[in-house]
């Protein structure tokens, strides 16, 4: 690692999510939906923790742990009281949108688990939404009609020439 010469910073990264192949439209919808997703998982885990219930309490109390990740990782300026927000949204921003996908869609899971309540379902399924996002940007781009239409023409040229191998085989 190379010393920039102030205390605390680390030297840009050198392969930035730039080449992840999303838009900026769609690293934009995924980032709303996220601070979006954070909001009803706050809201919800709190209304959650109003009961008796110690697995609603718990479905609540992880429910707002999942909106501060959520905030920490799509929109460190919310938590700009906190030192360590934008390193964590730094390092956020690194991972692939697998990655992303697979944290956040897991999240939004484990108190479904935990409490299947309504509360629940809807606050934390903006949250999962936002992880289908990530996993939908993970597959890539769909393909256009011209290359897709010169895949099917190549494979279709080749089994013509193995059925007429076959059949020039067979008259042998």
């Amino acid at each position: 690692m190379q010393h920039t010469g102030r205390r605390g910073t680390a030297p840009a990264p050198a392969a930035s999510s730039a080449d992840d192949g999303m838009t900026w439209w769609y690293k934009w919808l995924c980032r709303i939906a996220g601070v979006i997703g954070g909001v009803s998982c706050a809201l919800a885990g709190l209304w959650n923790c109003v009961t008796i219930n110690p697995l609603n309490i718990a479905a609540g109390v992880w429910m707002m742990l999942n909106a501060f990740i959520l905030f920490l990782c799509e929109a460190p300026f919310c938590c700009q009281f906190i030192e360590f927000a934008n390193a964590v949204s730094a390092r956020a921003d690194k991972l692939r949108p697998w990655q992303k996908a697979a944290l956040y869609c897991g999240m939004a899971v484990f108190p479904v688990i935990l409490s299947l309540t309504l509360t629940t379902l809807l606050g934390n399924a903006i949250a999962f939404a936002t992880g289908v996002l990530y996993g939908l940007s993970a597959l890539g781009k769909k393909g256009d009609a011209i290359s897709y239409a010169r895949i099917q023409q190549q494979q279709k040229q080749a089994d013509e020439e193995k059925l007429t191998g076959t059949l020039e085989e067979q008259a042998l």
